[in-house]
């Protein structure tokens, strides 16, 4: 069984998901094995609010350098959560834009 703390690593905190705050889309790091419906209900758990929609993406990794030693950045899962209208707004991401 997970748990939603499980499944919702962290948000995302950017210009880009910061605007999106306006039309109720919030944006956060997912564990990679986490599916849409799975999101979505750990999404409303912790923070009690409805869920309208769920994208995911899988963001892959991009080559890097620390000085002569090349290496790769992880990959990970990001969705992107849209709340239905009468939602109210999730308070940790109130004082942020």
């Amino acid at each position: 069984m997970k748990f939603a703390q499980d499944i919702i690593l962290k948000p995302i905190i950017t210009e880009k998901s910061m605007d999106m705050i306006g039309e109720k889309k919030y944006t956060f790091k997912v564990a990679p094995d986490a599916t849409k419906p799975e999101i979505a209900k750990a999404v409303e758990e912790l923070f009690g609010v409805k869920v309208k929609a769920v994208n995911v993406m899988n963001m892959k990794s991009k080559p890097k350098r620390v000085r002569y030693v090349p290496g790769r950045t992880a990959e990970w899962k990001k969705a992107i959560v849209t709340l239905k209208p009468e939602s109210k707004t999730i308070e940790f991401f109130e004082g942020m834009n």
